[in-house]
């Protein structure tokens, strides 16, 4: 006889806990279904599913968010995609397959915001304007139950330091760059550096410091060095080309969160970096998320107000990363794309919107049942396989 699959034991986990509250719908209700073009997302699945078909059938998707199911809840629907030829037919799929389920935040909170896979100039040693260490992983830096330590000559430890101490011992230089382009490649996670010679490299997200990320741009509204229409990556680095490179540091250093990369080959031009779900993001396919509350590698459907996508603006994508500003169960941060074109339009995303994740048939209707019996008995609703 083959060996059974080990089928984990869901935690129960209440709205309290989780603080969302998931609904099931109908496609009809959602806004601009039947007009989305599926395509990106539906590439963005694919990827996601060869990785559930490596997984054991019986583990969770995710141990926080147990709602989502098990691996062999998603298998079948996996399968299926294989016979999608073209829009219709994946609406159809989708619509056969799949049941909406809505994420609502009891608070109200919800924020998309958009982000992009920048390029910048380069050098392997420093010169001007190119001084900037792109910093590499630190060895002394070590994680342990999802916290980050540093561990001292004397063998201790301590909570890894901040950006403003970080900067000032140094780091490892894997290569150089403009200050300003470090600074907002480490909000991006990723980019791609463009050297004098034409090679190209990517600057692939290794680790974080584990300090909280603060807004840069809310820092400088603060203090009113820049106007509202400036609070955004386009507004934010004319600023810091028009001021001291002294105040320049003051405002990258009120962040304190500090990304660190490893460095690899271009390879294929037509990818995007990898997500922290592990395979390549697809623009306006990818959508990275707060795994505190999500299923990484699932689909989803976002209503939000995006003007550069021409404003309202709807459709389905994987949650295939994640992100230190996003925090929350309905917080979302859409992948445009590579270049100054995708950041341009991502740089213009900053809304309220609704989320709804798209969960196989059966899934959904776990939750519909447990939905009802708690509703009936007045106790908190319970999301668990």
């Amino acid at each position: 006889m083959p060996p059974q699959p080990v089928v984990t034991q869901a935690p129960v986990l209440t709205p309290e806990e989780l603080n969302i509250a998931p609904k099931p719908v109908a496609f009809e209700t959602l806004p601009g279904w039947d007009r989305s073009s599926l395509a990106p997302g539906l590439a963005a699945l694919r990827r996601s599913c060869d990785v559930f078909s490596k997984r054991a059938p019986g583990a969770l998707l995710s141990d926080k968010a147990a709602w989502a199911g098990r691996v062999d809840d998603w298998l079948p629907s996996c399968a299926a995609l294989d016979v999608i030829e073209d829009e219709g037919s994946a609406r159809a799929v989708f619509q056969a397959l799949f049941t909406p389920v809505e994420i609502v935040d009891p608070a109200g909170n919800t924020r998309f915001t958009g982000y992009f896979e920048p390029t910048y100039e380069a050098r392997l040693q420093p010169e001007p304007p190119f001084t900037e260490p792109v910093p590499g992983r630190p060895s002394d830096l070590v994680t342990s139950s999802g916290k980050v330590y540093q561990t001292l000559p004397n063998g201790t430890r301590r909570p890894y330091p901040d950006r403003a101490e970080i900067t000032q011992r140094g780091v490892r230089a894997l290569a150089y760059a403009h200050p300003a382009d470090v600074f907002f490649l480490q909000i991006q996670g990723s980019g791609r550096l463009i050297l004098p010679d034409g090679r190209t490299l990517r600057a692939v997200y290794a680790a974080n410091n584990g300090q909280p990320f603060r807004s840069t741009a809310n820092w400088l509204l603060a203090r009113g060095w820049i106007e509202r229409g400036e609070a955004n990556m386009t507004g934010i680095r004319a600023w810091m080309d028009r001021t001291s490179p002294d105040r320049a540091r003051q405002a990258m250093n009120a962040n304190p969160r500090f990304v660190f990369f490893d460095i690899e080959s271009e390879g294929d031009p037509r990818l995007g970096p990898k997500g922290s779900f592990g395979v390549p993001l697809t623009p306006l396919g990818s959508l990275a998320v707060d795994l505190d509350y999500h299923a990484g590698g699932v689909p989803m459907f976002v209503q939000t107000s995006a003007p550069g996508l021409g404003g309202d603006w709807s459709g389905m994508l994987v949650s295939q990363d994640t992100g230190g500003a996003i925090k929350g169960p309905v917080r979302g941060d859409l992948y445009f794309g590579t270049g100054e074109r995708a950041g341009a339009a991502a740089d213009t995303v900053n809304a309220p919107g609704r989320l709804w994740v798209l969960l196989p048939r059966a899934v959904a209707e776990r939750i519909r049942m447990q939905n009802a019996v708690r509703a009936q008995s007045a106790g908190p609703i319970i999301l668990s396989p």
